[in-house]
């Protein structure tokens, strides 16, 4: 049995929510430090900055993956290589800002699948991964999936 997995990351700002900006990192890997972020990486350019909405996208894409390649390897066709995009849109929605979709694109090379096969595959992995779990009844998720390399 897996015990609970605590992960930590931190974000620090500073000003105000227009002017200012800040920094998040992955406290517990190290696996990114002081990524810049601010109002402006969010609702116009990126300018080399990330945004909470990016991270998600990083966070449900790679927890999709997962998912899917776990249900093809349970049907016994598991996934030589899966290339998985997460598009999210942050929108203003009557007096303020949400997250309205994560739209996940999946393209695999899975020997022995057919596309029916495939397409069926990722919609459960996307009903089923951790990440679509916290955000579903919140957020529209939706996946396409496409096989070949």
């Amino acid at each position: 049995m897996i015990m609970a997995a605590i992960r930590r990351s931190t974000a620090i700002w500073e000003g105000d929510l227009v002017h200012g900006q800040g920094r998040v990192s992955a406290a517990t890997s190290g696996a990114y430090t002081d990524l810049p972020v601010s109002w402006a990486s969010r609702t116009e350019r990126a300018d080399g900055r990330t945004s909470p909405e990016e991270l998600l996208g990083s966070a449900h894409a790679s927890c999709f993956a997962m998912a899917l390649a776990h249900t093809l390897a349970q049907g016994q066709t598991p996934p030589q290589r899966l290339e998985v995009t997460a598009e999210v849109t942050f929108s203003q929605e009557g007096g303020g800002f949400t997250v309205s979709s994560s739209a996940l694109t999946v393209r695999g090379v899975v020997p022995g699948l057919d596309a029916a096969g495939f397409q069926q595959a990722a919609e459960s992995a996307k009903e089923n991964c951790p990440i679509s779990r916290a955000l579903r009844g919140n957020v529209a998720l939706s996946v396409a999936a496409t096989l070949g390399g």
